[in-house]
């Protein structure tokens, strides 16, 4: 019972760590990640289609993006996707090939990004707290339904905080390196 209640918050945990790490890689950083593309959705027949399930993206280099649409007739509507989102970016169509050069990255928008990333990881310290509360509140349950006793509510107490601290050591360790990767020129 008590293994079962610390592997339910184990997996809740590590589930805002993911979390954590798909929207990182949504932060754009100076170089070219085909991950930066991964939140941007095209109409395609009347629905909306992930990017990466439309076209093959590739690096050309550090600073450029290349896509090929599957599609061709699509070319413009995942230019005019890519305008669209938030990322600053600005596709430029050659053919059949579209190049997406990263504009270098200002002082400002470093600052603001790093601020996004610590708002995100926040929120990830959020809610590896809220699956610990959570599994404490099962634990001091199941003492007053009197499943357990006392000291073993303790000894679940602890396993359930030693891994929150894992947990929030691993959030602060992503954030470190993100926040790396953005003040790197």
């Amino acid at each position: 019972m008590l293994e079962d209640i610390r592997k339910d918050a184990e997996v809740r945990m590590q589930n805002s760590l993911d979390a954590l790490s798909s929207n990182f890689n949504k932060i754009r950083t100076g170089r070219a990640h085909p991950s930066l593309l991964d939140g941007i959705k095209v109409e395609y027949y009347g629905a909306d289609t992930p990017l990466n399930q439309m076209a093959n993206v590739n690096v050309e280099d550090a600073r450029t993006l290349s896509l090929t649409a599957w599609d061709k007739s699509m070319i413009p509507e995942i230019e005019r996707a890519i305008m669209k989102s938030d990322l600053g970016l600005n596709p430029a169509t050659a053919g059949e090939v579209i190049r997406i050069p990263m504009p270098p990255l200002t002082e400002e928008t470093r600052k603001g990004y790093i601020k996004q990333a610590r708002s995100e990881a926040e929120a990830a310290r959020v809610s590896v707290r809220n699956a610990r509360r959570d599994a404490m509140g099962m634990l001091k349950e199941l003492v007053k339904d009197k499943e357990i006793s006392e000291d073993e509510e303790r000894r679940g107490q602890d396993q359930v905080q030693k891994l929150t601290d894992g947990f929030i050591a691993r959030v602060e360790e992503m954030l470190t390196g993100k926040e790396a990767d953005l003040l790197e020129i």
